[in-house]
């Protein structure tokens, strides 16, 4: 009744789009033999020690499969039995990656040269009550950079909802630092 397959890992640290449209990073792709109802199932090194959690499969490209890193395995297992579920924060904003103009990046010493431009803010969201505008640049969260929306989102990800964090952003040629809040992400169907 049980089943074992060998394979090669081809990549570590992969990033991957699911069905929902939220990005899972630090994945290993492999070309181990993966076929649907075998997620969660263990992958193992050659001393039998168990280093991803098979999760996903491209269906047009035959051969190669993802496992989840037990270290990410290990800590969301964790707050599964913790707490009985994963709380993600959420600050209520949409927004696009965009380019830094490089005079700005210079003028602050800027680590990227990107940033989220914040294109809507949801009415009573914690970017709302912290201040932020539709139009500012969000250039960091908790003193991290935020390139890119998938940054935030794995930022929001890593820290729980309900503490209070500095977010930075450019309204115009002008840095501002504001605290917000997170709340817990609401759950939602993506379009």
């Amino acid at each position: 009744q049980y089943t074992v397959t060998a394979g090669v890992v081809s990549a570590l640290g992969r990033s991957l789009r699911a069905a929902s449209g939220r990005l899972i990073d630090n994945v290993i792709q492999t070309d181990a033999a993966l076929n649907p109802g075998n997620s969660g199932g263990p992958l193992v090194n050659a001393f039998g020690e168990v280093v991803g959690v098979n999760t996903a499969i491209i269906q047009p490209a035959r051969g190669i499969s993802f496992a989840t890193a037990i270290n990410t395995a290990k800590f969301v297992a964790g707050l599964l039995i913790k707490n009985g579920r994963i709380r993600r924060g959420f600050i209520g904003v949409a927004g696009q990656d965009v380019p830094l103009p490089r005079r700005v990046v210079r003028f602050y010493h800027l680590e990227n040269e990107t940033g989220i431009f914040i294109i809507n803010i949801e009415s009573g969201s914690a970017a709302e009550k912290a201040g932020l505008l539709e139009g500012d640049i969000l250039l960091s969260f908790d003193n991290r950079p935020t390139p890119s929306i998938d940054a935030l989102h794995k930022l929001l990800t890593e820290k729980p909802a309900g503490e209070v964090r500095e977010i930075t952003v450019l309204r115009g040629k002008e840095k501002l630092s504001f605290s917000i809040v997170p709340q817990e992400s609401p759950n939602r169907t993506p379009r």
